[in-house]
């Protein structure tokens, strides 16, 4: 049991138990996205999320100011995304902010001063956050709002009366609605025998009482002209899939006409200015329903919300259609088919992220490659594996590694010039070898190429990174967690740890490297970050005890040597950066391992 300083946000939602009562599945789901909505919030100002509670959540920080900071940040969002909605489907949350001393048992916290954080919950207005005095008088003047004087309040099991600051949002702050997408047309440029999946997308229904079709048939539209961006299948035209529209044809037999292997069917239902929009993913031979979505939206700006919706309808989709294709049967027998099974086998691997399956996922994609050299999308996975296995540690670095990905990366946009996948992974391997210039144009096109793909979008965040314009990597970091993008090939946890910890915001960055490390303990990158920005906050025991985590999992590491692999453009960010990793008490060059580790001078 450990004690410690610490603030306390308790979180619940105003009314939950009678919206569950009305439409319990409805109001979950809606729940569950308000809250993917603005959790990055939550770790860009250096919290966590200790524990749901069914209609809420308690979260920790490090700073009173942080915490406040969160509160109203999360306030703000959820009034824009309550705007258009009426007063019975709004959803609002109620905030209760403390902070004193707190037990920490593992993940859990306990002790009065969580006590007062859930009470003081009680006492906020919807929309609202209720702050005591003690945590007010702490963040002072560094808040950048301004909290009214609410008096003292009595609460139930607390001996002495709570003085009681609140805030309440005289507005929404909207951020401005997704960019639109391109309207151009797409063509795949992936061999057609290569892309042996062939994507319907049906009609969605339009089950509202209102003559609605119009909206329905365009976001089917838009779903075909989306998903079409991605060059690892074949979508079907309008006018393969809309003769369907109003028939009673089973899936099965619309599959077999069409030559679908997969279908998509949906339907959009609108109550006064709310959309709802459902979708599902089903392989149509077997019947099985590979992927189930539901998206509540407000109207607001049609356009946007459209775009937007489409955007979480693609990037879901597209996923699945991945795992399918990665874990089904080859199609065909014939030797063209043979590169494309080895592709989608090494597929499967990749999927798994263990070090075991990297390497068997390394050796499949190049029996790909080796078996038909134009074959540019193993390419492009091949080299995002070698990128990610070197970050992760699971093998070394070496230049003729580098070279080979970047070789890897250039010929894969030549193939498919069409590809934003392929721009991307080149953009990022530019960016590591410090050619800002070549990595910004060419995450730029891959944004251009498919402005549905949020995982372009933090690619081009990790080239501001690279050139030192860190909050607007913040800004595009933020929007692609936004969107839920849980796809392997992207990685922007790490990228906003090293933003924040640049930005000097140490809490912020400290809650996104644990964030990575859930994923893989073992990730370079996410465990020096951390031990930097421990060493930066003054935690000095907890900075040794990260330094030497990281020496235990790399004994040859050295700040000097590690540090030749950043291209960073500014050379105040690697000095930045040197400065967390020396406090920590890491080596700094081979000279201090001798002298302090003979045994790792011997192993290295």
């Amino acid at each position: 049991m450990e004690r410690r300083l610490a603030a306390i946000v308790c979180a619940d939602v105003a009314g939950y138990s009678r919206m569950m009562g009305v439409d319990e599945a409805g109001t979950h789901a809606t729940f569950k996205a308000h809250r993917t909505a603005i959790y990055p919030i939550i770790l860009n100002n250096g919290g966590r999320l200790v524990k749901n509670t069914g209609d809420g959540f308690l979260l920790e920080f490090p700073s009173i100011v942080g915490a406040i900071e969160a509160a109203i940040a999360m306030q703000m969002v959820m009034a824009e995304r309550n705007e258009h909605l009426p007063a019975d489907r709004s959803m609002q949350f109620r905030m209760g902010i403390h902070m004193g001393d707190v037990m920490a048992d593992e993940d859990e916290v306990f002790g009065d001063d969580v006590n007062i954080a859930v009470r003081l919950e009680s006492v906020a207005a919807p929309g609202g956050v209720a702050v005591s005095g003690k945590a007010c008088h702490e963040a002072g003047k560094r808040l950048s709002v301004a909290l009214v004087d609410a008096g003292p309040h009595r609460f139930k099991n607390i001996d002495e009366p709570i003085q009681v600051w609140t805030w309440q949002p005289a507005g929404s702050d909207a951020s401005g609605p997704a960019p639109r997408a391109s309207t151009g047309t797409s063509v795949a440029n992936l061999p057609a025998q290569y892309r042996t999946a062939i994507v319907g997308v049906l009609p969605f229904a339009n089950l509202s009482e209102s003559a609605d079709e119009y909206f329905s048939d365009g976001l089917t539209e838009d779903l075909i002209h989306a998903l079409s961006l991605q060059s690892f299948y074949r979508v079907l035209s309008r006018n393969s899939t809309f003769s369907f529209k109003g028939r009673n044809v089973s899936t099965r037999l619309i599959a077999r006409e069409i030559d679908a292997s997969y279908l998509i069917q949906g339907s959009v239902r609108r109550a006064a200015n709310k959309i709802r929009v459902t979708a599902e993913l089903i392989a149509p031979e077997t019947g099985e329903q590979l992927w189930t979505g539901r998206f509540d939206r407000d109207i607001g700006d049609l356009f946007a919300m459209q775009d937007e919706l489409t955007t979480s309808l693609s990037a879901a989709i597209a996923a699945e259609i991945y795992r399918a294709e990665a874990s089904a049967p080859p199609r065909s027998s014939s030797n063209d088919i043979t590169a494309w099974d080895r592709f989608l086998k090494g597929l499967s691997y990749y999927y798994l992220q263990t070090k075991a399956d990297f390497e068997t996922a390394i050796g499949l994609f190049k029996e790909a490659i080796a078996l038909d050299p134009t074959l540019s999308i193993a390419r492009a996975y091949l080299a995002t594996i070698l990128t990610q296995a070197i970050h992760f540690g699971w093998i070394k670095g070496t230049r003729e590694e580098w070279d080979t990905a970047m070789s890897l990366a250039e010929s894969s946009v030549r193939l498919d010039p069409r590809s934003s996948f392929a721009f991307q992974i080149l953009a990022y391997l530019h960016a590591l070898e410090g050619h800002y210039e070549a990595a910004m144009d060419a995450a730029k096109r891959a944004v251009g190429l498919n402005p549905y793909d949020m995982g372009a979008r933090g690619v081009l965040g990790a080239c501001h990174l690279y050139s030192g314009e860190h909050r607007a990597a913040v800004e595009l970091f933020t929007m692609a967690a936004q969107r839920g993008n849980s796809d392997p090939r992207y990685q922007f946890e790490t990228f906003n740890a090293f933003s924040h910890y640049l930005l000097g915001q140490y809490d912020a960055s400290l809650s996104w490297a644990r964030e990575a490390l859930y994923a893989n303990p073992n990730h370079l990158q996410a465990l020096t970050i951390r031990t930097a920005a421990l060493a930066q906050l003054g935690r000095a025991d907890e900075a040794a005890n990260a330094a030497g985590v990281v020496l235990s999992n790399y004994p040859t590491l050295t700040v000097e040597r590690y540090l030749r692999n950043f291209h960073w453009k500014l050379p105040a960010d690697i000095a930045h950066f040197r400065d967390g990793l020396v406090k920590a008490g890491l080596p700094f060059s081979k000279l201090t391992l001798v002298e302090s580790a003979p045994r790792l001078a011997a192993d290295s």
